[in-house]
C-alpha cells in the first residue's frame, strides 16, 4: 500500500508541475469535448458515422449461402465444419481430455520458472471474460426467440464441437508464439499463421491471412467486444435508475467515457495486468451466473420437465419438416458461435502468454 501510495504522489506531484500552457489546453479540449458531447442527438450522430462502415464488413463477412430454403451465412459452415472435422481427427479430444483441463486449471503442472507471462487459470479467466453474459446470457436469449427451444439443443451440440476447435487455436498460440528477451510474449493467430504457412512454404499467404484476422480481430473488438457490452449495460443502468427519462439514457456518451477509463486502467499494464484482474472477477462472475441459473431453475422447478420436451420437440419435431429442422440447427449454431468464440481466433491471443 505504501509504494502505491508513493506512486500517486509522484504522479500528482508531476502533474501539479505542468505549466500553464498546458494546464490551459487541456481545459480547453475537455470544455470543447463536453459542450460538443451535450449537443442534441450525440448519440445518434456517432451511430451515423459508424454505421455505414460496420454495415460494409457485416455484408461481407455475413453474406448468405442458399441451403435448404434457408440463407445461412457462410462463416457458420465454416465454423462448424472445421469443429466437427478437429473432433473427429483428434478423437474426440473435446471428450478424452477434460481430466487434463481440470488438472491444469488446478495448477498440476504450473511451473513459475517457465516461459510465459500468466498461469493457466489466469490465461482462462481472460479469455472467459468476454463471454460470460455476452454470449452466454444474450446469446441464448436470441437463439431461442429466434429459433424457438429447439435451438437451445443445438447450441450444445455446436459448443461441444467448438471445444476441439479452441483447443487446436489455443495449442498453436503456444506453439509459435515468440517470447522477447524481457519475457514479454507474442502470439495469437498473427503468429501461427504467419508461421505456419511458412513452414508449409506458402509465407505469402500467412501473411496475408495474418493482416486480415489482426484487422478483423480489432472490429470484432470494437464491436461485440465493447460496443455491444457496455451497450447492453447502458440499458440494464437505465433501467434501473429511471428510465428513458433518466439523464444516462439521453447521454450515453458519459456512461460509455466511465466504462472506457476503467477498462483503461486494466489494460494499460498489459496481459499481466488484465490477467490478474480476470482472475479475480471471472471467478465471481461465474459462481454469480450458475447460482442466479440454478435460483431461476428452481424457482420454476415444475415447469423444468415441460421446457426439456420443448427443447427436444423443437430440435428433432417432424412438424417442422426439413427446412424448419435446419432453420433451427442455424440458429442455435449461429448463437453458440457467437457465445464461446471457438474458432474465432481470440482465445488463442491470451493462451498463447500462458507460462
Amino acid at each position: 500500500m505504501a509504494d502505491y501510495m508513493a506512486l500517486w504522489s509522484e504522479i500528482l506531484k508531476k502533474m501539479g508541475s505542468l505549466t500553464m500552457k498546458i494546464k490551459t489546453l487541456l481545459v480547453m479540449f475537455f470544455t470543447t469535448f463536453a459542450t460538443f458531447a451535450n449537443a442534441d442527438g450525440i448519440d445518434e450522430k456517432i451511430n451515423a458515422a459508424v454505421a455505414p462502415v460496420l454495415d460494409v464488413f457485416t455484408n461481407l463477412i455475413f453474406s448468405t449461402i442458399p441451403f435448404f430454403g434457408k440463407n445461412v451465412p457462410w462463416v457458420v459452415f465454416w465454423l462448424v465444419i472445421a469443429a466437427s472435422f478437429f473432433t473427429i481427427y483428434f478423437k474426440f479430444i473435446n471428450l478424452r481430455s477434460f481430466r487434463l483441463g481440470f488438472n491444469l486449471l488446478r495448477g498440476k503442472y504450473n511451473n513459475k520458472d517457465a516461459p510465459g507471462e500468466v498461469t493457466h487459470f489466469q490465461a482462462l479467466s481472460t479469455a472467459l471474460s468476454g463471454t460470460v453474459g455476452l454470449g452466454n446470457i444474450a446469446g441464448v436469449a436470441a437463439a431461442v426467440s429466434i429459433g424457438g427451444a429447439g435451438a437451445t439443443f443445438w447450441m450444445v451440440v455446436c459448443g461441444l464441437l467448438g471445444m476441439s476447435s479452441k483447443f487446436v487455436e489455443c495449442t498453436l498460440g503456444v506453439k509459435y508464439r515468440e517470447i522477447l528477451p524481457c519475457g514479454t510474449v507474442h502470439g495469437g493467430p498473427m503468429r501461427y499463421l504467419t508461421k505456419g504457412f511458412a513452414e508449409k512454404g506458402m509465407g505469402g499467404i500467412g501473411k496475408v491471412l495474418a493482416v486480415v484476422f489482426a484487422i478483423c480481430c480489432i472490429g470484432g473488438s470494437l464491436g461485440g467486444g465493447n460496443m455491444f457490452q457496455v451497450n447492453q449495460a447502458l440499458e440494464q443502468v437505465v433501467s434501473i435508475t429511471g428510465g428513458e427519462g433518466s439523464f444516462l439514457a439521453n447521454n450515453g456518451w458519459v456512461f460509455g467515457v466511465v466504462v472506457a477509463a476503467l477498462v483503461g486502467v486494466t489494460i494499460i499494464g498489459g496481459i499481466k495486468s488484465i490477467a490478474s484482474v480476470t482472475s479475480k472477477l471471472v471467478p465471481f462472475m461465474g459462481v454469480l451466473y450458475v447460482v442466479a441459473g440454478l435460483v431461476v431453475i428452481l424457482m420454476n422447478i415444475s415447469h423444468v420437465p415441460a421446457a426439456f420436451s420443448a427443447i427436444f420437440d423443437g430440435a428433432f419435431s417432424s412438424q417442422s419438416a426439413f427446412g424448419g429442422l435446419v432453420g433451427v440447427l442455424i440458429v442455435g449454431f449461429q448463437r453458440a458461435a457467437f457465445s464461446n468464440e471457438a474458432g474465432i481466433g481470440s482465445a488463442s491471443i491470451a493462451h498463447s502468454a500462458v507460462k
